[in-house]
């Protein structure tokens, strides 16, 4: 039988705070992070808004100054919360109470699994001086780019980063990977994770998702392929027009629920299953019928042994974009029907994070479930009728039960569903 599986630590920071309760404040007082772009001039861009993390120095991201050279603001980001996770968790000082032979195999047995976007256009930027000094002559330029480009370059920009320096930070020395998945890299993060502990591989292990799409080049390209909005996201509304970028991370601690009961940790819910799926379509078209998203749904509840009826809240992926929402809507109609739990989305709040989505979003989901509150979202005014029955609201709803389904989806056709519980 699989071990029961909690979270015992919660880590988060976007455009909507550095901490869970200061975001998650924002989240039930209606306080959106979503404002004008401030790391370059917006002034003729046809897309402005982004939650960027702004008013933060690097060192209280992360304190080490000489590791600031080594990794990105991603990285940063990706630390900070999982740093947040693992100090909420007791972990470290749970190993310190050990003896020495004990305290080796605690480590041996802590896992660690990040998800990255692993996309990011500013790892080229080094390279554009001497590409515009050779004008064309790669020769010229091969001679010359390590003049401009920075000797940490490689190292800065590994994907794996946040992976590696977490385990170095906390010696942890357990089953570990990296995921680079676009919008679904976090949430895999925690499955992996999780079937790491079902399958008797760690007993432990912290989930990372970060990322930083707030860039011109991305912002652009969105705008291009026409899922951007301009000013906010509003999920299944009838005038919604797009997403809004925004940036940060998040990280959970999981563990063994009889490993967490014992050293009296304190426990935010537990993990009970996950399903993925993809739809085969293209790199950016999605199944209009929501196939993709329902099969993700269906092997979540055959993997937590739960049915529809369970499911007591739903936080959707609700990104906003026109074709998204609808295929979304239609596949929660697939699987609840007419006995649809409340659905809510916090995009509204701190923006599409991409890699970090997914998991940011379960962060909440797990205090929404302790706090028996389906948050509204705010920037909802008229439900597009083509998504009714959908049971999403601009005002606070009740859920149903202690069980929530969280959705996230990416580029790729990528669909996931994760299912945890309320801790009694």
């Amino acid at each position: 039988m699989n071990p029961k599986i909690v979270f015992t630590g919660l880590g988060a920071v976007c455009g909507a705070g550095l901490k869970v309760d200061a975001i998650w404040d924002g989240i039930l007082n209606g306080r959106s992070g979503i404002k004008e772009i401030t790391s370059w001039d917006v002034s003729q861009w046809p897309v402005r808004m982004s939650a960027e993390v702004t008013g933060v120095d690097n060192r209280t991201l992360v304190e080490d100054r000489k590791l600031h050279k080594m990794i990105s603001r991603t990285d940063l980001f990706g630390l900070y919360a999982a740093n947040c996770a693992v100090l909420q968790s007791g972990l470290l000082a749970h190993r310190e109470s050990l003896d020495a032979a004990a305290a080796v195999q605690f480590s041996d047995r802590s896992g660690i699994f990040a998800g990255s976007g692993a996309a990011n256009y500013g790892s080229t930027y080094d390279f554009f001086p001497a590409l515009a000094a050779a004008q064309g002559d790669l020769n010229k330029f091969g001679k010359q780019f390590s003049e401009s480009v920075n000797p940490m370059w490689l190292l800065r920009n590994l994907p794996n980063n946040v992976l590696c320096h977490v385990g170095i930070r906390y010696n942890f020395k357990g089953a570990n990977a990296c995921i680079t998945n676009h919008c679904v890299g976090g949430v895999l993060a925690v499955a992996e994770a999780a079937a790491a502990l079902r399958a008797g591989e760690a007993d432990r292990a912290i989930a990372i998702g970060h990322d930083t799409p707030c860039e011109p080049e991305s912002v652009l390209n969105f705008h291009r392929f026409g899922l951007l909005a301009p000013d906010t996201v509003r999920p299944f509304d009838r005038d919604r027009a797009g997403t809004i970028f925004g940036e940060g991370a998040a990280g959970v601690v999981l563990e063994k629920a009889a490993d967490a009961q014992a050293r009296n940790a304190a426990i935010f819910g537990a993990y009970l299953g996950s399903g993925c799926t993809t739809e085969a379509t293209g790199v950016l078209r999605l199944r209009p019928d929501g196939d993709g998203l329902s099969r993700a749904i269906e092997l979540a509840l055959a993997d937590a042994g739960i049915t529809p009826g369970d499911v007591g809240l739903v936080v959707a992926h609700g990104n906003g974009t026109p074709a998204s929402d609808v295929s979304e809507a239609r596949a929660l109609q697939r699987i609840f029907g007419a006995a649809m739990p409340p659905v809510t989305g916090f995009k509204w709040a701190y923006g599409h994070l991409i890699a970090a989505s997914g998991i940011v979003d379960l962060v909440f989901a797990l205090l929404a479930l302790r706090d028996k509150i389906v948050p509204g979202i705010p920037t909802l005014r008229t439900l597009d009728p083509a998504l009714a029955p959908l049971a999403v609201s601009s005002a606070h709803q009740t859920p149903r039960s202690d069980i929530a389904l969280l959705l996230c989806r990416g580029f790729g056709g990528m669909n996931t569903a994760l299912l945890v519980r309320a801790h009694p």
